[in-house]
């Protein structure tokens, strides 16, 4: 019964061995066949692809690209070149410098933004600002104060001490005098016009003094300062023309003052 058994399946390995269905290979399909394996006119495109390929107005072969033609450099160029490799020798050390020591000058810049920003805050709305405003008011008190004159007795006492002095030939002391007795005079009657670093071409520039009052002190003071800054003696003609100009501002003073009183 055994032996039977065993003679039936080794028949039947047998058959399946010699079977045409099981010892042939089985025929590759053209469709599953990709390019350039098989035969790749037998792939199923998609539709218009063969239109595309043959289409003359699209490249797909490959072309080589010529080489960029290298232009030699002119003398124009060369200058450039020259000016910028100045440039980088004078400013290279300059930026190498504030690249290492960027984390302090950053602060330095910050510093200083907060100082102005703290100057422009005073100048608006601070002690700056009050200041300025005292300034403009005592300015706008000057100008609608009536103009200083120096009174009758007063200009003919100075004339007299002053032509005592010139009578001596003592024209320097004459001429200082004439300008020391009117800033007097001015700071008496407005002490607001005259500090004590006030200067005599600060004087004849105020506006609240006349046209004549302000001549009268620039010839006066360029006569002291010739005499005291150009070390040079003052001579009778420097006197008399100090006087003069003095004189017709006392004189017209004088003639305001009595036209008035009419």
């Amino acid at each position: 019964m055994l032996l039977a058994l065993a003679s039936h399946a080794t028949t039947e390995i047998g058959m399946a061995i010699t079977s045409p269905t099981t010892t042939q290979p089985q025929e590759a399909s053209a469709s599953n066949v990709p390019e350039g394996i098989g035969v790749p006119e037998q792939i199923n495109a998609p539709s218009g692809w063969r239109e595309l390929r043959n289409d003359s107005d699209i490249q797909f072969d490959e072309f080589a690209m010529a080489p960029p033609e290298v232009r030699e450099p002119s003398w124009f160029d060369g200058i450039f070149r020259a000016i910028g490799e100045f440039l980088g020798w004078i400013l290279g050390p300059v930026g190498e410098l504030l690249a290492r020591n960027w984390s302090v000058i950053q602060w330095v810049i910050l510093g200083l933004l907060a100082l102005f920003v703290l100057y422009w805050i005073a100048r608006s709305i601070g002690p700056l600002a009050k200041s300025r405003a005292d300034a403009k008011a005592k300015a706008a008190a000057a100008a609608s104060d009536p103009e200083w004159q120096p009174s009758e007795s007063e200009s003919m006492a100075l004339l007299e001490d002053a032509d005592r002095l010139a009578a001596e030939g003592r024209f320097d002391e004459a001429t200082h005098l004439l300008l020391k007795r009117s800033v007097s005079q001015i700071a008496g009657a407005r002490p607001d016009w005259v500090d004590p670093s006030s200067t005599a071409r600060e004087l004849a520039a105020l506006p609240a003094l006349s046209a004549p009052a302000r001549g009268a002190f620039k010839t006066i003071a360029e006569q002291v300062e010739r005499s005291l800054f150009a070390l040079r003696r003052l001579d009778r003609g420097d006197w008399e023309a100090a006087r003069a100009a003095y004189a017709d501002f006392a004189r017209q003073s004088i003639e305001s003052k009595q036209e008035a009183s009419a």
